[in-house]
């Protein structure tokens, strides 16, 4: 196989998923963005998913939804998830 063609492969895998973390937004409000290629039109429920996973570790406590954006992949799309939130007790 063309060491190329290997490289391109290697790279695609190794950029699959992405997470920014958790990032402070304002005083008490946070955002999370997680995105994920995947073949084909399929939802984004896993990126969603994410995105809450790790908006709860971060609060130990309840998550407040102020905005939560999805994209399903498509063509030339990839699947994210960004949640914007507040941790309340």
């Amino acid at each position: 196989m063309n060491h190329k063609v290997i490289l391109l492969i290697v790279l695609f895998l190794l950029s699959a998923c992405s997470s920014t973390g958790i990032v402070k937004l304002e005083k008490d409000k946070y955002m999370v963005s997680e995105k994920n290629t995947k073949v084909g039109f399929v939802s984004a429920a896993e990126e969603k998913a994410a995105v809450y996973k790790s908006a709860n570790e971060f609060c130990a406590k309840q998550v407040k939804t102020i905005n939560l954006e999805m994209q399903d992949s498509g063509l030339f799309k990839q699947a994210s998830a960004t949640l914007e939130f507040n941790c309340i007790d």
